[in-house]
């Protein structure tokens, strides 16, 4: 799952930080002994993905056995006596955020159902821009819903499909979906990875020892060392089965009418890990010509490079390349701050950036510094990180964005504020949001240039190679739930309040 189905209700996405996230990543193995142990380690390497709850399934011996907690995957995986409670030789497991109150037990993925062709377990990654529309549909027909997760709609239309095999169960549930995901189940005998038509989001086939691995990036492949074998292209079902004479089949169905991949672009500008392949494109190569082109498009006389970190360092890089102008650490991240943070006053709410950023003061005393970002949101990170270099003695600051002016909500599985909210429609001019902000100068990347950067050709308009809604307001599939949604519909889909 990527987000709850709340996130398409109208509810107030209550962000906390001037980021984006996406919702999770995910995680399977079919055949392994280890198979628990290894879908911990990867969903590790996943754990940018998604840090607010984490699960494993596994099957042994006729049983399911579920593992599902809050936290980050270090909290509870690396225990022994959790793995030892995961017995079998085939395992899934997911890494998820969520938005602010939707943290609940009950969300954990992978979500579990009993069927009549056996047990079932599902997790993706994405959002389905029609799952609010089925899961009013079902319940009207008499279904009980436990959780508020899209990926409770995929597993009801499964029970309901009236196939006989749990396989062609699952396409014929995947055949009433829209939207974007990547998709991974397993039953007692299968383990099953999906990507959506447009192929959104991204889903990898590995192997290890010959045991066959999907996983949302190739890093999960690389942490446990195994090879990576192929994407999962869009649109495609692939069935790895263990037969009775222990032998693994794969097989690969592509039930939907042929369509042109749309991988998302923000998978190349922010989500992805910098040291995955999405879709056979470096994540690093692909940043470090974000920064090369923003150097070409707008450049700056200045006297050092700064990115923000991490996201902005690989187009950093690529600027300071570009531009001959020197690369240097101006700002230094803590990485042990998480986002639950107290901060009681407004003093001390003053300085919550601080928290997360420190200026390097010798790098940039007395300098024309150009921060790199990899994006901006609401710019109010940028307006403090602005400040903070300012502080710190910097003659000028000038902020260059290694990606286009985001104008659109993304409706996929990327958390994004309300359009109102985003730093573009609030000011009619550059010029105004770089008063803003308080920079001495601020330019986007183009479209163009992010398109050449990731796949080496322009946008084509009739024709986008890529998810890029968010910047040009192109959504690739239909909005189901947005469109249908009438003023007076009720904003609450589930009548439980949990404790958290």
């Amino acid at each position: 799952m990527a987000t709850t189905l709340d996130h398409l209700t109208g509810l107030s996405l209550d962000l906390d930080g001037d980021t984006l996230h996406e919702e999770c990543g995910v995680f399977g193995i079919l055949g392994h002994p280890d198979a628990a142990a290894l879908t911990a380690l990867g969903l590790h390497a996943l754990q940018h993905r998604g840090q607010e709850a984490a699960g494993i399934v596994t099957y042994d011996r006729g049983q399911f056995h579920s593992e599902r907690h809050l936290g980050l995957v270090g909290d509870h995986f690396t225990d022994p006596a959790t793995l030892n409670r995961l017995p079998g030789k085939m395992a899934m497991g997911h890494a998820r955020y969520s938005t602010t109150g939707e943290t609940v037990l009950r969300n954990v993925q992978p979500l579990f159902a009993e069927l009549e062709v056996g047990g079932i377990a599902i997790a993706h990654n994405g959002n389905l821009t029609n799952g609010l529309a089925l899961r009013k549909r079902l319940i009207a027909q008499g279904a009980i819903c436990q959780s508020t997760s899209d990926s409770e709609v995929v597993l009801h239309l499964i029970a309901r499909s009236q196939r006989t095999g749990s396989a062609d169960r699952f396409i014929d549930a995947l055949g009433a979906i829209e939207g974007a995901y990547a998709m991974v189940a397993m039953t007692r005998t299968k383990l099953i990875g999906a990507r959506d038509p447009n192929g959104i989001r991204p889903l990898v086939l590995g192997d290890l020892d010959g045991k066959p691995i999907f996983a949302s990036e190739t890093c999960a492949l690389d942490i446990i060392g195994a090879k990576f074998v192929r994407d999962v292209e869009n649109g495609e079902i692939v069935v790895a089965e263990i037969q009775k004479n222990g032998e693994i089949t794969i097989e690969s169905y592509k039930p939907f009418k042929p369509r042109r991949e749309r991988m998302c672009l923000f998978e190349y500008v922010y989500f992805a890990r910098p040291d995955s392949v999405v879709s056979g494109r470096s994540v690093y190569a692909a940043r470090k010509k974000m920064g090369i082109n923003l150097a070409k498009e707008a450049p700056v006389a200045a006297d050092v490079v700064v990115p923000v970190p991490d996201g902005g360092t690989p187009a950093a890089l690529g600027y300071a390349q570009q531009s001959g102008i020197p690369f240097e650490y101006g700002i230094i991240r803590n990485h042990y701050v998480g986002r639950t943070f107290i901060e009681p006053t407004q003093s001390i709410r003053a300085l919550g950036v601080k928290l997360k950023h420190s200026a390097n003061r010798h790098e940039i005393e007395g300098k024309r510094v150009v921060l790199v970002d990899d994006s901006i949101v609401r710019g109010t990170t940028s307006l403090k990180i602005v400040q903070m270099i300012r502080d710190a003695g910097a003659k000028e600051v000038h902020i260059r964005v290694a990606s286009p002016m985001i104008y659109h909500s993304d409706y996929y599985g990327i958390d994004t504020p309300d359009p109102d909210k985003l730093l573009a429609n609030q000011y009619a001019t550059l010029e105004d949001m770089c008063a803003y902000i308080g920079a001495d100068s601020l330019a986007f990347l183009s479209i163009d240039g992010l398109y050449t950067a990731v796949g080496g050709e322009k946008r084509d308009p009739k024709k986008p190679q890529f998810t890029d809604h968010y910047f040009t307001g192109d959504y690739p599939t239909p909005l189901t739930d947005l469109q249908d949604r009438g003023k007076n519909d009720p904003k609450q889909i589930s009548m439980l309040r949990e404790a958290v």
